[in-house]
């Protein structure tokens, strides 16, 4: 069974929502999904560059208060999922298009799942600039694509308007946030669900 998941690797509610799907997935070892991510762009608008995080945060949360009251609850739903988010590392918020320029070209390879994981751990736990082509290109390396090659597509435009085009597809369709989890291309799971909620997805799943 399909299972589509709409994703951006800077979202920290889409990092959360991954290990909690992950937790759940390792206690069902025979599970029927086949997972495929798809793009969706926090900030579509965001320059090629990318912008000081702490500027980003503070223009979009109005402030650094807002920032801290708008993180809390993220902070809270890592420690339970298990994660450490070392927020203090990141120091640019990326544009993203590249890296889920990434993301589609390992699916090709068959490695997309791996180049989900190691974006969002060089991203929240190493605090890299994942829009930086240095960086996306060691990442190609570590999960065994084509380094070089892999370099030489993120020098050029190929598939970049592809990832835009089907990102605007999801909001055209009402997505407005994620992750959104997609299960058998019917039944809409919205947000970071609790492991719970995916095992008893998995179990209706399997017992139909």
């Amino acid at each position: 069974m399909k299972l589509d998941i709409l994703s951006d690797p800077i979202c920290p509610w889409c990092y959360i929502g991954k290990a909690n799907l992950d937790a759940a997935l390792l206690e069902r070892p025979g599970h029927p999904f086949r997972v495929e991510w798809h793009p969706f762009q926090l900030n579509p608008d965001m320059p090629a560059g990318g912008m000081d995080r702490r500027a980003y945060l503070e223009g979009k949360f109005g402030g650094k208060d807002g920032a801290v009251r708008a993180y809390a609850p993220v902070i809270e739903a890592a420690e339970k999922a298990g994660l450490t988010i070392a927020f203090d590392k990141i120091e640019r918020t990326p544009n993203t298009l590249d890296a889920h320029r990434l993301i589609y070209w390992a699916g090709v390879e068959g490695r997309q799942t791996a180049a989900v994981s190691r974006l969002f751990e060089a991203y929240f736990i190493e605090g890299l600039d994942i829009g930086d082509h240095a960086v996306l290109v060691e990442i190609a390396r570590a999960i065994e694509m084509d380094a070089d090659v892999t370099s030489r597509l993120l020098a050029t435009d190929a598939d970049a308007q592809d990832i835009r085009d089907r990102d605007a597809h999801a909001r055209e369709r009402g997505v407005q946030g994620v992750p959104m989890f997609i299960v058998g291309e019917r039944h809409a799971l919205p947000g970071a669900q609790p492991p719970d909620l995916w095992r008893q997805v998995l179990d209706e799943v399997t017992a139909s």
